[in-house]
């Protein structure tokens, strides 16, 4: 028995005419006869009266229809929830980010909108490394992730750049390039050689971190590397207890600041930090595919608007 049975049989209990329920099916009466004959065979029962004027429902038949009516329309049901899953407008998105993209404007913009356009969606969140949410995507634990600069690129992983944004310098409110006259301007690479740095862990952030000690390198010193740490958040930490410096993305420039002074940095053009989404090619329909589509938009209005 197939689903088309079931609406044959429907049509004809609807119609009380073999001849009038095959114009509404679309087909031959021949055929449709021979198809509710089939029927009833593989069911062991009659369904119809047959009489000149057309057929009505045995009472195996009224049983019949009510049961057939349920499977159709919960095939229809299935068929309109399938096709919302489709357009992304139902189940679940796992996204992971690193610290500081968190701590870009675009990260809780682009939730807040996938959260008011599909509020079918079910948002699962949670805060990583770059390196452990690279993993998680291609492992399928993550939907997506959202990092800075990609530590590693696994096979089938698509990584898509949506911002840009420069890098500050973060020092304790009380070093000396805090307090000098005209404090703001922007300090050199070359004047921090005294200074130890604390950084983000290498395997989680190898690719900014380690821009920025190959850079010292070109500036004729080699970073003092108090410490690596797992998250940025933890680095500014360490600064605002006045433990060391950071170079840390601009938008993370509001934390501590009571502890902490953000200078911009002379040489940032060659240090900046992007904001990357990283995801699986072969997993881009559904909720993934209406993330990405919020993504794209919230990335594009915010660089209209002058970024972080």
């Amino acid at each position: 028995m197939e689903l088309r049975h079931l609406r044959y049989f429907l049509a004809v209990a609807e119609a009380g005419h073999m001849t009038r329920a095959a114009e509404t099916l679309g087909i031959q009466q021949p055929p449709l006869s021979l198809q509710i004959k089939a029927l009833e065979k593989e069911l062991g029962v009659a369904l119809f009266q047959r009489h000149p004027k057309g057929v009505a429902l045995t009472e195996a038949g009224r049983l019949f229809r009510t049961e057939a009516q349920r499977l159709v329309d919960d095939v229809a049901a299935m068929t309109r929830r399938m096709a919302r899953v489709a357009r992304g407008e139902v189940g679940q998105l796992s996204v992971g980010f690193t610290s500081s993209a968190a701590a870009h404007r675009f990260t809780p913009e682009a939730l807040r909108a996938c959260r008011r356009s599909h509020p079918g969606v079910v948002l699962s969140l949670s805060e990583d490394n770059a390196a452990d949410i690279t993993e998680a995507v291609a492992s399928a634990r993550l939907h997506c992730g959202l990092i800075r600069v990609p530590v590693s690129r696994p096979a089938g992983l698509v990584f898509e750049t949506l911002l840009r944004e420069p890098v500050v310098v973060a020092v304790p409110r009380d070093h000396a390039l805090a307090r000098r006259p005209g404090a703001r301007k922007p300090v050199a690479l070359s004047e921090l050689r005294q200074d130890p740095f604390i950084l983000v862990r290498r395997p989680g952030a190898p690719g900014l971190y380690a821009n920025l000690l190959a850079l010292c390198e070109e500036q004729g010193f080699q970073a003092q590397v108090l410490g690596e740490v797992g998250r940025m958040g933890t680095s500014l930490n360490l600064v605002a207890a006045g433990a060391g410096v950071a170079v840390v993305p601009a938008s993370m420039q509001g934390q501590h600041p009571h502890a902490v002074v953000y200078l911009p940095l002379l040489e940032s053009a060659r240090l900046d930090a992007p904001l990357t989404l990283v995801y699986r090619e072969a997993d881009c329909a559904g909720a993934v595919a209406g993330f990405l589509v919020i993504a794209r938009k919230t990335a594009t209005r915010l660089a209209r608007q002058g970024g972080a």
